[in-house]
């Protein structure tokens, strides 16, 4: 059987579970791509999902023990299962991989080839890397959930990280005006992205800052969600990808709380890879960090404040 590099983890746990090791490589089976990784991207509390560690949710899902993390990547299609017409060998191409399947922080991954879109043209696979999870999450939630619209008012919280520096950008792409928080050093770099507004939230209580948004983007949890029913207007939405908002804060005014946990979009992907060919979209990189220093990008992720995505190399 042939092998490859790869980061494993044999038990559950965090970051210190993590091995650099040399693992079989996967076949593609039906419908399936072998992804040769030029770049993945990681997650901070992704060790933390049940469906990183089993093969479906609920309690009859199975460890699949041991586990390949990070589900964003960038590579080129190096060989096709029977059936896989998506895309053909030699693409260079990008995508988020299911959560309950093995990640791309390895030299080849096996993935569906109908999640897997052409990577955009204008930029390199460090930076396509930084985009799947993070702009899919902005899309559905401003798209598909909010459904926001030209000249509407949207604020984002957490707006500096991987998922908050483009759902800054693409709010401000459909129109509306944006009002972010983050902390105050990062207020030139989220206005840059497109905020309208800033508010800086060591040192100041958003509340006191704005009112009457349309759609609150919540990418924070805990009492920033819950004090942001107060600045939805009658009618307005609350999108969450942290927790379930507390519907009864919503009250009668026709305020809704939406909860989601984002999904592989091929189409979706096809339409963000033309908005960063366009410029209209930018990827934003913290840093990149070798796919041997895996372990210790999960760490930095633990440690530290950052802007943008934390990406592994793994291969030119």
């Amino acid at each position: 059987m042939a092998e490859m590099k790869a980061v494993r983890a044999h038990r559950r746990g965090g970051p210190e579970q993590l091995v650099y090791e040399a693992a079989p490589r996967p076949e593609p089976r039906p419908g399936e791509a072998l992804v040769r990784v030029c770049a993945a991207s990681i997650t901070s509390d992704e060790l933390t999902w049940a469906e990183t560690w089993a093969d479906g949710p609920g309690p009859d899902a199975r460890d699949r023990l041991p586990i390949i993390p990070s589900h964003e990547l960038s590579g080129v299609v190096s060989e096709l299962g029977a059936g896989a017409v998506e895309v053909s060998v030699d693409d260079e191409v990008y995508g988020l991989i299911p959560f309950n399947t093995d990640g791309a922080a390895a030299e080849f991954v096996t993935v569906g080839s109908d999640v897997l879109a052409a990577k955009p043209a204008t930029i390199d696979h460090e930076a396509a890397a930084a985009i799947p999870l993070a702009a899919l999450t902005a899309w559905q939630a401003l798209v598909d959930h909010a459904r926001v619209r030209e000249s509407q008012h949207v604020l984002v919280h957490g707006a500096a990280g991987g998922v908050g520096v483009f759902a800054v950008q693409l709010a401000a792409h459909l129109g509306a005006t944006v009002t972010a928080t983050a902390r105050g050093s990062d207020e030139d770099f989220v206005r840059e992205l497109g905020a309208r507004e800033f508010v800086d939230y060591q040192e100041q209580i958003f509340e006191d800052h704005v009112k009457d948004v349309d759609v609150v983007l919540d990418l924070v949890g805990g009492q920033t969600q819950a004090r942001s029913w107060h600045v939805l207007r009658p009618g307005g939405n609350l999108v969450s990808v942290v927790a379930p908002p507390q519907q009864d804060e919503a009250q009668e005014d026709g305020k809704r709380g939406v909860f989601f946990i984002v999904k592989p979009d091929r189409a979706q992907l096809e339409s963000i890879a033309r908005l960063v060919d366009s410029g209209h979209l930018i990827p934003v990189v913290d840093r990149v960090m070798p796919l041997v220093d895996t372990r210790a990008a999960y760490e930095e992720l633990e440690r530290g404040h950052r802007r943008g995505k934390v990406v592994l190399h793994v291969a030119d």
